[in-house]
């Protein structure tokens, strides 16, 4: 196994304090999703397809706060 793909798993699987201003970063990121959540639901019909619009906004809110917590 490579040293980069062992520094990766490490990183990855990882708990990363936050430190700096990341909880605020955090907040900003949660907070913009929850807006558009509401407006996806507020405009769209009850559907699969506006749940899987849920769904994948809740992933790049995920993804972005990984990205903090991971690379500062």
């Amino acid at each position: 196994m490579s040293e980069e793909i062992r520094a990766r798993i490490e990183r990855d699987f990882s708990y990363h304090a936050p430190k700096g201003d990341q909880q605020e970063r955090y907040q900003k990121i949660r907070d913009a999703a929850k807006q558009l959540a509401y407006i996806i639901v507020e405009t769209t019909p009850p559907s699969r397809e506006q749940s899987l619009a849920i769904t994948h906004l809740e992933e790049a809110v995920m993804f972005a706060n990984a990205s903090i917590a991971r690379n500062g």
